[in-house]
């Protein structure tokens, strides 16, 4: 069978992503992405030491990326991604702006880490007060809140597990009690810190009972390589990658009161049946499948057993 009229696979746009030797989140990392674009990841080495301030300064190390990135260049990246949120901040803001520009030189591709890909997105919701929660012990988090605060955004609360291993297994449920816990003091935006802690499916829940922007460490890394290359990423009702949901479920204000009814009011044709509503609304778009306008469907409620978590990887 002659198969020569297909021609080949349509182009893509590389990404290549460095990650901690124990990351093992990458098809959450998929979720993000466009189908146009590929993803290229890599590990650092491996190191005997569970998560803490020291594994964060190994992983980090720029000779380790350097050898990272000069791997990647093999396949040509269009931008180069270090997904380790504490790696990325562990050395403070200098550090992470270190970081970047040791993998632009040793692959001459931009770059950019976990870290500086959140201040970024925190200015783009217009973000200053921010609560954080986190799957690392004290010492860990601590560093996180310096980091945020030497580049000017306040941590009005935050909670945290106190896991060294194991994190990427953290059930979505956990993930949602530490944010009730976190938020009591009204901030701007919520972020979940750590790119092996899962939160894809979390985060739309999550904006809609809290009525805040919720950012976290794989979503933030992977808007801002998308970015970087004239893409954007994939994720319904998520305030960072969608305008409109910072303004729907995501809305930071209550709706306004209803006008009262003025003498116009007396004009207005009565209330259809509701049979025949009902009816005009199952019609009404109905060519090509698109869902109505205001009639998306409901969050599935909050709290209790709802709240699992990801299915485990195989």
């Amino acid at each position: 069978m002659d198969v020569s009229f297909l021609g080949g696979p349509q182009p893509q746009r590389g990404v290549g992503i460095v990650a901690p030797f124990d990351f093992a989140l990458d098809r959450e990392l998929w979720r993000w992405v466009p189908d146009d674009v590929s993803l290229h990841l890599t590990r650092t080495p491996f190191v005997p030491v569970e998560v803490s301030l020291d594994q964060a300064r190994l992983v980090s190390e720029h000779e380790t990326l350097r050898s990272a990135v000069q791997a990647l260049s093999a396949v040509e990246p269009e931008v180069l991604a270090y997904a380790c949120t504490s790696g990325s901040f562990v050395g403070g803001t200098r550090g992470e702006r270190a970081m970047s520009a040791a993998m632009e030189q040793a692959s001459e591709t931009p770059s950019l880490t976990t870290s500086g890909a959140l201040l970024d997105a925190l200015r783009e919701i217009d973000a200053r007060r921010v609560a954080v929660i986190t799957p690392y012990t004290k010492s860990v988090t601590d560093s996180l809140e310096d980091f945020l605060g030497e580049a000017g955004v306040a941590v009005t609360g935050r909670a945290y597990l106190g896991l060294t291993r194991h994190i990427w297994k953290v059930p979505y449920r956990d993930v949602v009690e530490m944010a009730r816990e976190a938020v009591g003091d009204a901030p701007d935006a919520l972020f979940i810190s750590c790119t092996n802690l899962p939160t894809y499916d979390v985060i739309p829940q999550l904006e809609a009972e809290l009525r805040m922007p919720v950012l976290s460490a794989n979503q933030v890394t992977m808007w801002a390589a998308l970015r970087r290359v004239g893409k954007e990423a994939v994720g319904a009702y998520q305030a960072l990658l969608d305008p409109a949901a910072r303004r729907g479920p995501a809305g930071m204000a209550p709706a306004p009161p209803a006008e009262p009814p003025g003498p116009a009011a007396a004009n207005v044709p009565p209330a259809a049946d509701p049979v025949e509503q009902e009816a005009a609304l199952a019609g009404a778009g109905a060519e090509g499948g698109e869902p109505l306008d205001g009639f998306d469907p409901p969050y599935p409620p909050a709290g209790g057993d709802e709240w699992g978590g990801p299915q485990p990887p195989r």
